[in-house]
């Protein structure tokens, strides 16, 4: 039995310490990537505006500041406009959350009971109300704490959205130099197929954050409106808010907002829980069938499971925000993979074919010219 022996040569093991003290240098720089991943989408997102405005002989650095400086006065004015009653309805639900787990515990208790009246002592077992509340605030406390678990304090957080506005703006001002800096890194012919992916990669990314900004605006108008005719008045606009804000997540997003909604309609009594039901079932059919092909179409080419798997793993990583900003990036990595991988495979694939289907048909024409046909007399 011959004696196998294993070298590691000194180049292997110094590109084994350069990758692991850069994994420490990116662990440690972890608020300063997702700091630019948010640039990122914020420039994939504005940048059609302001190509928009450059084709119309406006200066690109003048379009930038006009549209950043639109931006800050749309959310400053809608800010001033709902936040301070947004804020007070809010605070409102949350005041309530006990009465609305008790309300929901006597409405499943009440249920089990016309279900089935053998067992009703099963109910208090399964569902209890302190520990459902305890369980709501506490969850919604580690989603937050996870969302701005990067800012320590508001100072940080604001610090954070300037430094996001002004590495976005640099990076929609100075694109083409930016980007030619950075491909210019990849040896040939990797340079020039980078380049030619930057457009539809931020175009993809960009349109996905755009359908789902206005779908979820028009939403979120919708279901206040309809919610404040249903006689939740009191609550409307903070469960509107609500459902517009989640509907920004892919896939689970209108299911999260319609809970909050569902819950305070069972503790006002009666039936008006199967109307705000009927009415998010509205909404969502709005959304799938009208407003999505419309505003959204298929920008987002990404399978539902992977944008599940998206926005469960950016929540577990930054909470509220990593479920909105990890989507994004998955649909642009799925471009890269598409015209990188895939689409050259499938064409070489189609050579290889053909060069066969070729080969084959070559070689029966030799054959054919070199074996005398049947009713041809064989000459000695």
């Amino acid at each position: 039995m011959s004696d196998q022996r294993i070298t590691i040569s000194l180049s292997s093991i110094f590109s084994i310490l350069l990758v692991v003290l850069l994994l420490a240098l990116l662990w440690q720089l972890q608020s300063l990537l997702i700091v630019l991943m948010i640039s990122v989408v914020l420039a994939a997102t504005l940048s059609p505006i302001v190509n928009w405005a450059e084709s119309r002989r406006v200066p690109r650095w003048l379009a930038v500041i006009a549209v950043y400086l639109a931006l800050i006065g749309g959310f400053v004015g809608v800010g001033v406009l709902i936040g301070p009653t947004v804020v007070e309805q809010t605070d409102r639900l949350i005041t309530q959350i006990p009465v609305y787990s008790e309300a929901l515990f006597n409405w499943v208790q009440g249920l089990a009971l016309r279900l089935n009246t053998s067992q009703p002592e099963l109910v208090p077992q399964l569902i209890n109300p302190q520990a459902l509340t305890n369980w709501v605030i506490r969850s919604g406390q580690q989603v937050l704490l996870r969302s701005f678990g990067l800012t320590k304090n508001i100072v940080g957080a604001l610090f954070s959205v300037i430094l996001v506005l002004l590495i976005s703006g640099y990076m929609v001002a100075g694109s083409k130099t930016l980007i030619q800096g950075v491909v210019q890194l990849f040896p040939a012919p990797w340079d020039r197929r980078l380049t030619a992916q930057v457009k539809p990669v931020a175009r993809r990314m960009g349109s996905f954050i755009q359908g789902r900004v206005v779908v979820s605006a028009i939403l979120g108008v919708v279901t206040t409106v309809g919610l404040n005719v249903l006689g939740l008045s009191e609550v409307s606009l903070a469960l509107g808010a609500i459902a517009g804000f989640t509907n920004l997540i892919p896939f689970v997003g209108p299911f999260l907002g319609a809970i909050p909604a569902l819950i305070v309609s069972l503790s006002m009594g009666g039936i008006t829980w199967l109307w705000v039901l009927l009415l998010f079932t509205i909404v969502q059919n709005l959304e799938s069938y009208v407003l999505d092909p419309l505003l959204v179409g298929s920008s987002v080419n990404v399978h539902p499971l992977y944008q599940l798997l998206a926005v469960f793993g950016g929540t577990q990583v930054l909470g509220i925000l990593g479920a909105i900003i990890v989507p994004p990036w998955v649909a642009g990595a799925a471009v890269l993979l598409e015209n990188l991988y895939i689409r050259p495979k499938r064409i070489g694939e189609v050579r290889a074919e053909r060069s066969r289907t070729n080969g084959r048909v070559q070689g029966g024409a030799i054959d054919n010219e070199a074996t005398p046909a049947a009713n041809e007399p064989i000459r000695t």
